[in-house]
């Protein structure tokens, strides 16, 4: 990057000498750029190692607040490689570096994400603009991007097995601040290693700051919360209600379907007046061999009930295959 034709500048420093009027500084979070009307860019550091602002392993504050006992100043602009790391948009938001004013550049939008137009869809759901090769830009810019979905805002993602949907659920909220990942499934007790794995592999890809939550109990959470949510998934929930209620048995509780019924109805009112921006992944199950059990039946017709109901206070759905995405409105 040319900063007004006089200095180039990269997530390191700058390249050469800095010209009278302007100070680099190579803070934690990457080159802050500092003109003399005050204008602060920040050219985030996307390489290898902990993100800014990580926990750090001797317990003492790193990233912004690691080089400054004030907080965290807002810059003007950020440029970040959204390819290679677009977690430090959300560890910079949070940790105020990237303020409501703050506009976010999005580059390296090159072999590493498969086309400029998916690359672009990525960065209208993080609220970045994506400048081409040449452009130049001001800052503030004169162009802001768009405003990415904030809450309440629901969006359900909906797919079958390893088609990729839990991927993208975690890929639009990976520039938010605060994130509660709600995890539905059951809690890996030691008796069951894949599932344990299979907990741990979803764990280790989120950023440290996403807290999460295990329960089954959605509504309370959606009510409740604020900030961003994802949930993980209306299909692990189903199965353990329907558990709960005693429907995976041979003969359920006379009032188990009412039950069922009753949990599902608080969980869509919860859904609907959510003030928070949640993200929910959930099963197409309806596509398969019809189960060869009642209770099968009953979860395969159940769930996708339970996706037309949330699709229908959603505001957007969206169905994921092959590890492609396609908004269905």
């Amino acid at each position: 990057m040319t900063v007004d034709d006089r200095f180039r500048l990269r997530e390191a420093g700058a390249v050469g000498p800095v010209p009278p009027g302007y100070t680099v500084t190579s803070t934690p979070d990457g080159a802050l750029i500092e003109s003399a009307d005050g204008g602060r860019l920040l050219f985030a550091r996307s390489g290898p190692g902990p993100l800014p602002g990580g926990p750090p392993a001797d317990g003492r504050p790193s990233g912004a607040s690691a080089y400054s006992s004030a907080p965290a100043q807002q810059v003007d602009m950020v440029i970040v490689d959204a390819a290679q790391r677009p977690e430090v948009v959300g560890e910079l938001r949070r940790s105020g570096v990237i303020g409501v004013t703050t506009a976010v550049v999005a580059v390296g939008g090159d072999h590493r994400i498969r086309s400029p137009e998916e690359f672009a869809r990525r960065a209208r759901l993080w609220g970045a603009l994506v400048p081409g090769d040449g452009t130049v830009m001001s800052c503030p810019p004169t162009v802001w991007p768009e405003s990415r979905p904030h809450g309440p805002y629901r969006t359900l993602i909906t797919g079958g097995a390893r088609s990729g949907k839990s991927t993208e659920a975690e890929l639009r909220l990976l520039t938010e601040p605060r994130v509660v990942y709600a995890a539905t499934g059951p809690v890996p007790d030691g008796t069951d290693p894949e599932w344990a794995e299979r907990v741990e592999h979803h764990a280790r890809r989120r950023p440290w700051w996403w807290r999460t939550e295990e329960t089954s109990g959605l509504a309370v959470l959606l009510r409740q919360a604020r900030g961003a949510v994802l949930v993980d998934c209306l299909g692990t929930w189903l199965t353990g209600v329907m558990g709960e209620c005693g429907l995976w048995e041979d003969e359920p509780p006379e009032d188990a379907e009412e039950r069922l019924e009753t949990a599902v109805h608080e969980l869509l009112e919860a859904w609907r007046s959510t003030q928070a921006y949640v993200v929910a992944v959930t099963n197409e199950v309806g596509s398969g061999v019809v189960p060869p059990t009642r209770s099968g039946r009953i979860f395969r017709d159940r769930l996708g009930l339970l996706n037309q109901w949330v699709g229908a206070e959603s505001e957007v759905v969206v169905l994921a295959t092959a590890g492609r995405v396609v908004e269905l409105g």
